[in-house]
C-alpha cells in the first residue's frame, strides 16, 4: 500500500511540474494534511461517545440479548462447527458486537471462534464451510450505528451527519445477506465440483 501512496504522490508532483501547477498540488497536499488532522481530532470526542454508548449497552447485557436472538440462526447457518456447541454463541456475539459498534470486542471473540473452528476441522490445511461463512459475514460489517463514518462527517463539518445511518443500515444489512447466500451458494458448487 505504501508504494501505491508514493506513485500518487510522485505522479503528482510530476504532472504538476510538466503543467506548471505545481505550487497548486503542493498548496493542496498541504491543505489536505490540515483537514485530515482536524477530522481526526473530532473523531476523539466523538468515538469516545460511541463507544462509552456501546460499552454501557454491552455492561447492560444488550450484546447478550442479541446474541440470544441471533443463536438460532448461528446455528442453523454454522451446521459443520462440529462438537463445539457453545461456538454457535460465540459466532452470535461476535455478530452481535460488531452490529452494535463494538468492533474492539467482536475481534477477540472473533479470533477466538476461528480458534474454535479449526480445533473441530478434520483437514487443518483449509477452511471449514462454516469458517468461510463466519469470515464473510465479519467481512461484510454489518453494523447498526455507524460511529466512525459519523464522526468523520461530523469533523468534515456535515450539516446533519446521522442521515447516513439509514442508508448504512441499508448497505450492510443487504452486503451482510450477499455474504451470506454466497457462502451458501459456492458451498454447493463446490460440494458438486469437488
Amino acid at each position: 500500500m505504501n508504494y501505491v501512496f508514493i506513485i500518487l504522490i510522485a505522479g503528482s508532483l510530476i504532472i504538476g511540474a510538466l503543467n506548471g501547477t505545481l505550487g497548486d498540488v503542493t498548496n493542496s497536499m498541504l491543505e489536505a494534511c490540515n483537514t485530515a488532522v482536524k477530522i481526526a481530532f473530532s473523531l476523539i470526542g466523538i468515538m469516545a461517545f460511541w463507544l462509552g454508548m456501546m460499552r454501557i449497552a454491552e455492561k447492560a447485557g444488550l450484546v447478550k440479548v442479541l446474541a440470544k436472538v441471533l443463536e438460532p440462526i448461528a446455528k442453523l447457518l454454522f451446521k459443520d462447527r462440529g462438537n463445539n456447541e457453545h461456538v454457535t454463541g460465540d459466532i452470535a456475539m461476535s455478530v452481535a458486537a460488531n452490529a452494535l459498534g463494538l468492533t474492539n470486542a467482536a475481534t477477540p471473540i472473533g479470533l477466538k471462534v476461528m480458534k474454535e473452528l479449526q480445533e473441530d476441522n478434520p483437514d487443518k490445511e483449509s477452511a471449514t464451510d462454516s469458517m468461510c461463512m463466519f469470515l464473510g459475514m465479519n467481512t461484510a460489517g454489518f453494523q447498526i450505528i455507524p460511529a466512525t463514518v459519523i464522526a468523520v462527517l461530523v469533523g468534515a463539518g456535515a450539516k446533519n451527519p446521522t442521515e447516513i445511518i439509514l442508508p448504512t443500515l441499508i448497505v450492510t444489512v443487504l452486503a451482510f445477506l450477499t455474504a451470506i447466500i454466497t457462502a451458501l451458494i459456492l458451498k454447493k458448487l463446490w460440494r458438486k465440483h469437488g
